[in-house]
């Protein structure tokens, strides 16, 4: 599942219409998910450590780790509970629940995350925030600060993410489990 998961990674593309394109979508947590439902919370945290070393040794890092630890931290806000609450009933309505709970969580933390540390990071390391802004008043002229670029480009972003990942995994589990 994490070879699956750092192979998704470099399927990757940005969603210029809705956030600037440093912001990539994958579905690198449908593998993840899909082990977590299936080995529990533990499973789904290794396999998300896995997916990034994999990923940074084949690609290396081009963000000096701020984007993988991110990809990590993020993946996991929505993986863990999702995984949680479906494995307190392991049943189809458990799993939705789950998957809507992972979702508004990987959005809620995400977007603290994007705000508080992530952009400020990334500004510190590699372009000025005011640079970041413009991007991000490119798409959304009303943008005025991290917590505007991040309400208007990061929140959808998160949520188009864990929705459609989470639609897969309500697709595909069934299908899967018995070969795992």
């Amino acid at each position: 599942c994490a070879a699956l998961s750092a192979i998704l990674m470099f399927l990757e593309f940005p969603l210029v219409f809705l956030a600037p394109d440093f912001y990539k979508l994958d579905f690198s947590e449908l593998p993840v998910l899909l082990c977590g439902f299936y080995l529990g919370p533990a499973g789904a945290v290794a396999c998300e450590a896995l997916k990034i070393i994999l990923k940074l040794l084949i690609k290396g890092t081009s963000t000096a780790f701020v984007g993988d630890f991110a990809n990590y931290a993020v993946g996991c806000s929505m993986v863990l509970p999702a995984v949680i609450i479906y494995h307190m009933g392991r049943k189809k309505k458990t799993a939705i629940w789950g998957l809507v709970t992972g979702v508004f969580a990987m959005t809620v933390f995400g977007s603290a995350f994007n705000a508080l540390y992530l952009l400020p990071k990334f500004a510190d390391m590699f372009m000025p925030m005011e640079a970041i802004l413009a991007m991000g008043q490119a798409i959304y002229p009303g943008i005025d600060s991290v917590w505007s670029l991040v309400l208007m480009c990061v929140v959808p972003l998160n949520l188009i993410k864990g929705v459609a990942v989470s639609i897969l995994t309500m697709l595909l589990y069934k299908r899967v489990a018995r070969p795992l």
